[in-house]
């Protein structure tokens, strides 16, 4: 088994091991993971954090022993704390990193960092403001930062930078915390679940106060939150059929 580190800034995650395939999701700065398989110019990869898969570039990574990738999963989650930072190299150059990119491995890249960070768990209550670090981001599938996000990565990222771990997907998600039997039940940073005709869930946001929900959709926005589903406050109408809502935390 070989293993690596993301020493990029944002690097995509592919469903197939070329260029031209549908982005899955991405891989933020200081991410590591195991190599499952290494082609001439791909390698396969198994993310430490959610054990997502997807292909990424051999150009992309560093490539790191089981050892080192031992020692930083013992390592508490120290993130990257504002929407765009800089490490600095050995040689005094500059990389920008995305907010909630991993800190935890710049002693072994050989990287320094003088912003601001994040680390441990958060109140609940810091939910909905980091959510808003996010707000106006346009939706990118497969996306994961303020420069293009996608519904589950968007709630990911957030808990994630609150401390709380939740999977890549909406299917993913939509399995874990338990579920609540009335919206009245839920609490500010509870998830909100939709799905489609055919029952499948599609779409997850994040419960704000007085029936308000953030979620990406076009772009990562607030709409009102009822019974129904979502209530587009620009075109006067539903968009969301509600599913389930789910506490996490």
């Amino acid at each position: 088994m070989q293993y690596g580190i993301a020493n990029l800034s944002i690097v995509p995650l592919r469903i197939e091991p070329d260029d031209t395939t549908e982005l899955v999701s991405q891989v933020l700065y200081g991410e590591i993971f195991k190599v499952t398989e290494r082609r001439k110019k791909w390698s396969k990869i198994r993310l430490a954090y959610d054990q997502f898969e997807g292909w990424i570039d051999n150009n992309q990574y560093l490539e790191i022993s089981e050892t080192d990738y031992d020692s930083v999963i013992e390592l508490s989650g120290r993130l990257s704390g504002d929407l765009l930072e800089f490490v600095q190299d050995h040689n005094d150059q500059l990389i920008t990193i995305p907010l909630g990119s991993s800190l935890t491995c710049l002693n072994f890249l050989n990287h320094s960092f003088d912003g601001h960070s994040i680390e441990g768990l958060q109140p609940k209550s810091h939910v909905i403001d980091t959510a808003f670090l996010y707000r106006n981001a346009p939706y990118l599938w497969g996306g994961k930062t303020p420069f293009g996000i996608d519904a589950s990565g968007l709630t990911q990222m957030v808990y994630k930078l609150n401390g709380y771990k939740l999977h890549r997907t909406v299917e993913q998600q939509a399995k874990q915390g338990e579920a609540l039997s009335f919206i009245e039940e839920s609490e500010i940073g509870d998830l909100a679940f939709f799905d489609n005709n055919e029952g499948q869930i599609i779409h997850v946001g994040i419960i704000m106060p007085d029936n308000y929900i953030i979620h990406a959709y076009g772009k990562v926005r607030i709409d009102r939150l009822d019974h129904s589903g979502i209530y587009n406050i620009d075109t006067k109408m539903h968009t969301h059929k509600l599913r389930v809502i789910k506490k996490i935390i």
